[in-house]
């Protein structure tokens, strides 16, 4: 075995809690520093969809998650570099605060990442209401864990020049951290908000104007500058070479001896659904996948010639007029899945796959597919961490063994409940117990008929839970006639 060594420029953006505008800021970073015609790489720890969409858009490059539950040290690390190698700049952004996390001793919390990366912090401060009281925080922070660099911070939300005044004077007298920026209180900082975070960026034509006004604001307010040369100064990060997984291999895509014909599979990517991890399909396409885009809400119909169908997150019901307009999309879908077409859908999937889909006393017709309707709830049905187990029903075996008992780590995140378990139990079956999270019933999840899955689990393509390469097997299998 040997050790391959990386240089890769890397700040981590972190918080004293959560909402004190780190992402926003993230935002503007990657928005500014792509102004400059640098290439950047964003990272987001833990399970997230939304924000990578506004991080990948500013930075021009699909922004990549990093989470415990989901990934072991090794690949964490490896993804970093896997996908921030070439990268002027790699940011990574936090979720809560520096030292929060679901585990006690911090093993999972963004502090236990930033070690981990060996990545330089720099700490977003809300500083509403506070002048002196920074000091004995900043303190706390530097002296709770001396293995973690905080290499700057930025105030945040301040609210004139005396008061950045006062936060500058004060973190310079009582500790060595820098400061790299106040930014002031700015109505054109704000993001709209809803239930499971930030509008998602892909909804509507206003994300680009947003993002560029942000830029503008960060660029003006901080000292990108000196942010660049703490990226410059993270350490190296050394890489072993195992025999079983060669570096390339990992690092690299490499092209196929011969040309192998595709797997297309429709993936439905529009304003109502767009909760999709970058990393997964890409590994749907090294599976063998050719992604062709549809939208649910604008298209007639389902592609020509497609071999199979992928529905992710998003949200259906803010979209739910639209998708329930548009009856021959809905039929196609129906009449697909009917005729035994390979079929994956998650969390809003499943909803637009179910009967009707009801919201705010509002009802409209979904594809039908699933004996269920989809309510809405005023507080989430399932949010947070779950572990599966999967049944004998599962159709493409994650873990490859049917007769294999291992937990798959996945997460869950809808206000939806589904009405009617006993028709859905007597039409199908379900391919996962859940021994934590809720699922579709609070003990299963992933409601199986015919060749479809949906489930309101989200799952991740990792070492553990390979499921990109699972499916496209799993289609290629119920495709057998066509050769592929």
């Amino acid at each position: 075995m040997s050790n391959t060594i990386f240089n890769l420029p890397r700040i981590y953006i972190s918080a004293a809690h959560k909402s004190s505008g780190k992402t926003t800021l993230s935002i503007g970073l990657c928005a500014a520093l792509s102004q400059r015609s640098l290439k950047v790489q964003a990272f987001k720890k833990g399970p997230d969809y939304i924000d990578p969409l506004w991080l990948a858009q500013a930075s021009g490059r699909p922004c990549h998650n990093l989470d415990f539950n989901t990934m072991s040290h090794e690949e964490i690390v490896r993804d970093l570099v896997r996908y921030g190698q070439d990268a002027d700049i790699n940011i990574i952004e936090g979720n809560l605060g520096l030292y929060d996390g679901v585990a006690l001793d911090g093993s999972d919390s963004n502090a236990a990442v930033a070690k981990l990366t060996k990545s330089p912090v720099i700490l977003v401060i809300n500083s509403q209401g506070v002048t002196r009281g920074v000091a004995p925080l900043l303190m706390g922070y530097q002296h709770f864990d001396t293995d973690i660099n905080i290499a700057g911070v930025i105030y945040n939300l301040s609210v004139g020049g005396r008061h950045e005044d006062k936060l500058r004077a004060v973190t310079e007298e009582y500790t060595d951290i820098p400061v790299l920026g106040v930014v002031k209180r700015n109505t054109l900082l704000a993001v709209d908000e809803r239930h499971l975070g930030l509008k998602p960026s892909n909804e509507g034509k206003g994300a680009e104007e947003k993002i560029a006004q942000i830029a503008s604001i960060v660029s003006e307010s901080i000292d990108i500058d000196h942010i660049l040369e703490i990226s410059q100064s993270a350490p190296s990060i050394n890489i072993e070479n195992k025999a079983s997984k060669p570096l390339q291999i990992v690092l690299t895509e490499q092209s196929p001896k011969k040309p192998i014909k595709k797997i297309r599979l429709g993936i439905c990517e529009d304003s109502a659904f767009g909760f999709y991890y970058a990393s997964d399909k890409l590994a749907l396409e090294t599976a063998g996948a050719e992604l062709v885009p549809f939208s649910a809400i604008s298209d007639e119909k389902l592609p020509d010639d497609i071999d199979a169908l992928f529905i992710g997150g998003g949200f259906p019901e803010t979209h739910m007029q639209e998708l329930g307009s548009n009856g021959s999309m809905r039929k196609s879908i129906y009449d697909a899945i009917e005729s035994g077409l390979p079929s994956y859908a998650e969390c809003g999937g499943l909803m637009y796959l179910s009967q009707t889909l009801r919201w705010n006393g509002q009802s409209e017709p979904m594809v039908g597919i699933i004996p269920a309707v989809a309510l809405m709830h005023d507080k989430p049905q399932g949010r947070g961490y779950v572990k599966l187990e999967e049944t004998s029903a599962m159709p493409w075996p994650i873990l490859g063994d049917k007769t294999e008992s291992k937990m798959i780590s996945a997460h869950e995140f809808h206000y939806s409940s589904v009405d009617d378990i006993t028709a859905m139990e007597s039409k199908g079956c379900f391919a996962y117990k859940v021994h934590r999270g809720y699922g579709i019933t609070g003990e299963y999840d992933g409601w199986v008929y015919k060749n479809l899955l949906a489930n309101y689990s989200h799952m991740r393509d990792t070492d553990s839970c390979p499921w990109a390469s699972r499916f496209i097997a799993f289609v290629k299998d119920c495709n057998k006639d066509k050769n592929i």
